[in-house]
């Protein structure tokens, strides 16, 4: 049975995307990321010498801040902020820059549902801006379950009200590699198969997971090719930022299906 959505998109349809980088002039690396009405800043600073406190001084430091669009920051703001640490160390190689910290602050301009992944997306834009080593780029994506069992992909806010259980889950957008002669693993399976980060929440059954793996895999893969494709072509080479996949993300906006 089709679900119906508030906006006419079918369940495996994306909202409107578009990405920007370079956005502000004082931040060593910058991006801008729009999901519908869902849009994020980030700017980073770095890498600068120093780590925080109970840091390995011997790997480079990854450094979150999350503002929300109003207010100050909570409980939740922490939690992702601690989601953003946790995935963007895993994407980023902290052995070249040692002793060093990268700041990624992430400024919620409006939120319309999908908020993290948004996030995520952004962040990893920005860090290709700024030049950060990266072992490869990552895609976010949020998968929600109704009621009735049915999966919907990258939810506006009210959707996500509505829906039983949702899952971020977060995977490795590119096939290239800094040792092009090697098999790019990712918690030990290869790179097509693995999976950067999941998040869950709400009551979700192993079979309802598994499905939004699936269809989640699905269309990040559909977006990556799309961006690899269509952005990389457009832009001159920039030997002064060295990140995995130079220039991979410049201004476009696409629409899913």
């Amino acid at each position: 049975m089709e679900i119906d959505r508030l906006d006419g998109r079918t369940p495996n349809q994306l909202r409107p995307l578009a990405c920007s980088r370079n956005v502000l002039n004082r931040a060593h690396g910058s991006a801008s990321w729009c999901q519908g009405d869902t849009k994020v800043l980030v700017a980073v600073y770095g890498p600068k010498a120093g780590t925080k406190k109970n840091e390995n001084p011997e790997k480079a430091c990854i450094e979150i801040i999350w503002k929300p669009k109003t207010g100050l920051s909570g409980k939740l703001e922490r939690e992702y902020e601690m989601i953003l640490k946790r995935t963007l160390q895993s994407i980023c190689i902290l052995t070249l820059n040692p002793n060093t910290t990268t700041s990624v602050i992430i400024q919620v301009v409006n939120d319309d549902g999908a908020l993290l992944p948004c996030a995520i997306n952004a962040a990893c834009a920005a860090l290709v801006d700024a030049g950060i080593p990266l072992k490869y780029l990552a895609v976010a994506i949020c998968c929600c379950l109704a009621e009735s069992g049915y999966v919907i992909l990258d939810p506006s806010k009210l959707e996500e009200q509505k829906m039983k259980a949702f899952a971020y889950l977060v995977f490795p957008n590119s096939v290239l590699s800094i040792h092009p002669e090697e098999q790019l693993q990712v918690g030990g399976e290869p790179m097509e198969h693995g999976i950067i980060t999941s998040v869950t929440q709400g009551a979700m059954s192993v079979d309802d997971y598994l499905h939004c793996l699936e269809r989640g895999r699905a269309a990040t893969a559909k977006m990556s090719a799309f961006l690899r494709k269509s952005l990389q072509p457009q832009l001159p080479i920039d030997s002064s930022k060295a990140g995995l996949v130079d220039k991979i993300f410049g201004y476009n906006i696409l629409q899913l299906y």
